[in-house]
């Protein structure tokens, strides 16, 4: 076919989706260049593809000293010798995944394991990168030969642009990847989160298989239109791509019995069969119109991921580890050693499904309860402060059950002066247990109005006929703050910050999603909800209770 055929096996390939026009590819614009990798410019054209990336891998930001071509023709015979190269072991930190074919010929398959293996002779600081065999076998559809792929590989692993992540080399990054792949679930995804929680008894283990679903399962004509777009946008591709691989495994297979005993073997198998439901046109266009949050607040959310793992001491693949790692987040609700008067063991596991993976690594702590403090709002604080994040668990007389995950400590409240000071991040959350379980999603609360007339408020926005704004309908990007850390992380002025909470002498209140609001008295006694009717839900409780118990719970590790 052309000069970059070395590798293939075009008898598995699918030739008459291949054009013969002879494109070129001449802009350097990012922007144009983004949108032409979306609406897949060089996916019918294997020579323009094969010239692309190497002109976009050329470009990628890499370390002074960086192996090339000509080091892995002076050490793949030392490395290799005469062995055959379908019997080469596997360096460890591929995690003895199978290396994807995609549809290379026998000298190809047995290219990855020798590129492999000189990677791992030139990276001795990879420790886990189970990605890279399909990487290798990729980009060996669009070499000249081992020599080129290696340096090709080289660049994407020397990268040395902060800004710029591109694949995981550590277990660290590996396990951090997979809990903010599973807090952007639990936000972007809830029915799929829903029926993960229901089905399996480690959700963990099952999001930890997202880069596999990519770089594993999905098909060569998929993977390649993803690859494309990565190589120009970056890691965070990869996240928008598993997240609507989960969404159409979930429509798809919705009310269906289980294919197998296992969900991660039934998405497996979904994704490899994918081409039954979905085209890759379709899969593009559903992953780009989930509105992620931006690379910044992804990245921040990785780092603290990274330091809740590194705090527990989990920073190497090891089995003993990763038992500990796999009880902490899974058995962090003990029935031996939790007790509630307003939830049980298992409705605290389900408000544990909800909350950041970063948390979901630490135990309940019972902080304070009116039963044992009283029914006083100073005491609610002085208990409450120091701890962060917070749940608030309430029972009402008439038997309802709903709370709020508070994401920032109530010490911020003192901010504000004498003022009602509103504070806090779009982790926040709001959720009802009973009568019905609902868990409402976070949303901006633009004006502090929504307090009594008789309280003192921060003037942030003009008046307007509704107190909340749903975050799936922002007026403008400005408006949106991290949904996963403080806003002292950004420099955004008080009018545009979101706020979620609020605490004074006399009241607290607590913005939570779909048009729900809470607030409760000095006296916690008597409660209140706000309900915009904009949104079709159920409200979070009566508008108007009295407060029979009320909790708070921190987070101990």
């Amino acid at each position: 076919m052309d000069e970059y055929s070395r590798f293939v096996d075009w008898d598995k390939m699918d030739v008459s989706a291949q054009s013969q026009d002879t494109k070129e590819l001449t802009c350097t614009d990012f922007h144009e260049l983004k949108q032409l990798a979306r609406q897949g410019y060089w996916a019918k054209n294997h020579s323009l593809r094969a010239k692309v990336y190497h002109k976009l891998i050329s470009n990628i930001p890499c370390r002074t000293v960086t192996p090339d071509a000509n080091v892995y023709r002076d050490i793949v015979v030392k490395i290799v010798g005469k062995r055959n190269s379908s019997s080469l072991p596997l360096p460890e930190f591929v995690d003895n995944s199978l290396i994807p074919t995609y549809c290379l010929n026998a000298e190809g398959v047995g290219a990855v394991r020798k590129i492999i293996l000189c990677i791992s002779n030139q990276f001795p600081d990879i420790s886990f990168c189970p990605a890279l065999p399909s990487v290798i076998a990729l980009l060996l559809h669009y070499s000249r030969d081992e020599a080129e792929c290696f340096e090709q590989v080289c660049r994407i692993l020397a990268c040395n642009d902060p800004s710029k992540r591109l694949i995981d080399q550590t277990f660290l990054a590996f396990e951090s990847s997979c809990m903010t792949f599973g807090d952007l679930v639990n936000k972007y995804c809830q029915a799929a989160h829903k029926l993960m929680v229901a089905v399996s008894e480690d959700v963990l283990e099952v999001y930890s298989d997202w880069q596999r679903w990519l770089f594993g399962e999905l098909p060569m004509a998929y993977i390649t239109r993803v690859f494309d777009v990565f190589l120009v946008e970056g890691y965070k591709v990869l996240y928008r791509v598993a997240l609507a691989l989960l969404k159409f495994f979930h429509k798809v297979r919705a009310g269906q019995p289980m294919e197998s005993d296992s969900i991660q073997q039934d998405i497996r198998a979904f994704v490899r069969d994918i081409a039954k439901s979905v085209s890759p046109e379709r899969l593009l266009e559903k992953a780009f119109a989930i509105r992620l949050f931006s690379r910044k607040e992804i990245q921040l959310l990785q780092m603290a991921n990274e330091k809740a793992l590194q705090q527990k001491g989990i920073t190497v693949k090891q089995k003993s580890c990763l038992l500990m790692f796999q009880q902490n987040v899974h058995l962090a609700v003990h029935a031996e050693n939790f007790k509630s008067e307003i939830v049980s063991v298992k409705e605290m596991r389900d408000i544990w499904s909800w909350i950041p993976e970063r948390f979901a690594l630490c135990q309940p702590l019972l902080l304070f309860t009116t039963l044992e403090h009283g029914c006083s709002l100073s005491r609610f604080y002085s208990h409450s402060e120091g701890h962060e994040p917070t749940l608030l668990l309430i029972k009402t007389t008439a038997k309802e059950v709903c709370g709020a995950y508070l994401s920032t400590d109530w010490s911020e409240r003192r901010r504000g002066g004498n003022k009602l000071s509103f504070f806090g991040t779009g982790e926040c959350f709001v959720f009802r247990l009973q009568p019905e379980v609902e868990r409402y999603e976070w949303v901006i609360i633009k004006h502090p109005e929504l307090a009594s007339s008789g309280s003192e408020t921060e003037n942030h926005a003009q008046p307007a006929s509704s107190t909340l704004s749903s975050s799936s309908i922002p007026s403008d990007p400005s408006d949106r703050l991290s949904p996963f850390l403080a806003a002292r992380h950004f420099n955004l002025p008080s009018k545009t910050a979101s706020m979620f909470m609020a605490g004074s002498s006399e009241c607290i209140i607590v913005g939570g999603g779909d048009g729900q609001a809470l607030y409760l008295d000095a006296d916690l006694n008597h409660g209140r909800t706000s309900h915009c009717n904009t949104f079709n839900n159920q409200p979070l409780c009566s508008e108007s209770f009295q407060i029979s118990i009320l909790e708070v719970w921190g987070f101990r590790d």
